[in-house]
């Protein structure tokens, strides 16, 4: 059957849902980051900030990019180290000792992407444009958790009545890699969670997992 035959909703049922999620939750960072900034700024005895203010704050950017730059920075190196790292019996690692679909070399066809039927330099990164991606994904939301991160560092400084340090300096201030060191720490956690545990644990009609009968030595997914 042509899966054009079934609904928008059933063909993207996925990604509409995890972006759904995503700016329900980024909303709610939001509102919660606006009354939880202004209640400082009020403690401080500064005026708080109105919500449209609040978004382009440095608090808000610094939030939303330190957790982006984590997120970017997982996937990138998770695409990496699958290419040629194994676990055995994890569902999301390559067979041990044959190669996968993903191995062979892309061949020309009418249906491949134009990078493929282009060939040349295209086809040289098209072969990594997923990784490639991820990792300048990676450092656009790094330089904007630290432009977001300064922008906070500076109306504090500011309130207080201290001094304030250079871009150049304050990109070793302690603070700045604490916000950043935090969440990298937690995104490896849950991809090894997520290697590891799916070793001997099922979950049945997901694709994250081995069928429900595999032996605990299986590796991969089929």
């Amino acid at each position: 059957m042509s899966t054009n035959n079934y609904s928008f909703w059933y063909r993207n049922g996925l990604s509409l849902t995890l972006t759904i999620l995503f700016l329900l939750f980024w909303l709610g960072q939001a509102y919660t980051g606006w009354h939880s900034n202004n209640q400082q700024l009020i403690e401080d005895g500064s005026d708080p900030l109105t919500l449209i203010s609040y978004l382009s704050s440095g608090h808000f950017i610094s939030a939303t990019f330190e957790n982006w730059e984590s997120e970017f920075l997982q996937m990138a190196a998770y695409v990496l180290l699958t290419v040629s790292l194994r676990q055995r019996g994890s569902s999301e690692s390559k067979k041990l000792d044959e190669e996968e679909d993903v191995d062979r070399q892309p061949q020309f066809s009418p249906d491949a992407p134009w990078p493929v039927r282009k060939g040349g330099i295209w086809l040289k990164l098209y072969k990594n444009s997923l990784s490639i991606t991820f990792f300048l994904l990676f450092v656009c939301s790094f330089i904007l958790h630290l432009h977001g991160s300064y922008l906070d560092y500076k109306d504090e400084q500011i309130r207080k009545g201290l001094p304030i340090e250079p871009l150049r300096s304050y990109c070793f201030d302690s603070q700045f890699w604490f916000e950043s060191l935090q969440n990298w720490q937690s995104e490896f956690l849950a991809v090894l969670s997520i290697v590891v545990l799916s070793i001997y644990l099922r979950q049945y009609g997901s694709p994250e997992s081995k069928p429900v009968d595999a032996p605990h030595s299986q590796t991969g997914k089929d």
